[in-house]
């Protein structure tokens, strides 16, 4: 078990006072068998009114109401967590589901829904191509095939840092061959979506060892992160982080899941305002470990 600390600042800036539209914040997570949220803190300014909700699919998510006008808009997020290992790569799949291809049960396809389907256009199926080169064998081993599937965007393509919001489709990461986590966990996503698993898209944070003098670097730490769950019968819900190049890795701290990535935004609102006001927004993000206690 590790005690973490997480702050998570984003400041905008306006040349003149703007009036702020209601705000949706997905910044904390929810307490599980691997993560304690032991505190939150949220502060807001201008003042606001906040109310909290369970979305569809169970996060918690704040829904901001700002009282008055500024020329600035911050939102800091302090958790303190504790994360526990799961083991890794220390789980057991369901006999059925040791070899691909598998049929998942009626119930499993029921709840699963549209997290099965692909959702971006492939039109000629290249993505389902380059989904299904991957597949040694059939039948081939399951874990084999997701594992090649993570390190090939882990060790093929190029990690770029994009500051515009939104998240690439998945051909446009297929063809530039570069992407920021959000890329690569969707096309992750898709890929999986297209050789039949249930897949989701996971946000929150990356905790760098490094940082704390203890490892080697990361990609990904320092801002929000993003990686891919895929449903494994016996295993559940398994975390893919295509980034990294990891699977299971205790070093992801989950906030928040959905079916796509447009869902799964930390801060999303809107002003109003003269064309001009918006002078840019500055996103800080640091996770940093306690130090234990000393034994007495």
């Amino acid at each position: 078990m590790q005690t973490l600390t997480v702050r998570h600042l984003t400041h905008y800036t306006y040349a003149n006072p703007v009036v702020f539209q209601p705000h949706k914040l997905m910044l904390r997570p929810r307490d599980s068998h691997d993560l304690r949220l032991v505190a939150a803190e949220l502060t807001l300014w201008p003042h606001a009114n906040v109310r909290w909700l369970h979305d569809v699919f169970g996060n918690s998510v704040a829904m901001v109401e700002f009282l008055e006008p500024s020329n600035e808009l911050k939102v800091e997020s302090v958790l303190t967590i504790e994360r526990y290992g799961t083991g890794g790569l220390d789980f057991e799949l369901d006999d059925a589901a040791k070899e691909y291809p598998f049929v998942y049960s009626p119930d499993d396809r029921t709840d699963l829904g549209r997290m099965l389907e692909p959702h971006y256009p492939d039109p000629v199926g290249q993505l389902e191509q380059w989904a299904k080169g991957f597949i040694a064998s059939r039948p081939t081993d399951t874990m084999a095939l997701l594992t090649d599937l993570n390190n090939s965007i882990h060790q093929g393509f190029g990690y770029q840092v994009r500051h515009e919001q939104g998240t690439q489709p998945p051909l446009e990461t297929l063809r530039l061959g570069t992407g920021s986590c959000r890329d690569f966990a969707l096309l992750l996503i898709e890929a999986a979506r297209a050789l039949g698993f249930g897949a989701r898209f996971v946000t929150g944070y990356l905790y760098d060892p490094a940082l704390d003098g203890d490892a080697p670097g990361v990609v990904g730490a320092g801002a929000t992160h993003a990686w891919a769950d895929i449903y494994l019968p016996g295993a559940g819900w398994v975390e893919f982080d295509p980034t990294n190049g990891t699977i299971a890795a205790d070093n992801l701290i989950r906030v928040a899941v959905t079916r796509d990535p447009s869902q799964a935004v930390p801060v999303a609102g809107g002003f109003t305002g003269l064309t001009g006001d918006y002078l840019g927004m500055v996103v800080n993000v640091s996770v940093r470990a306690q130090a234990a206690p000393l034994a007495a």
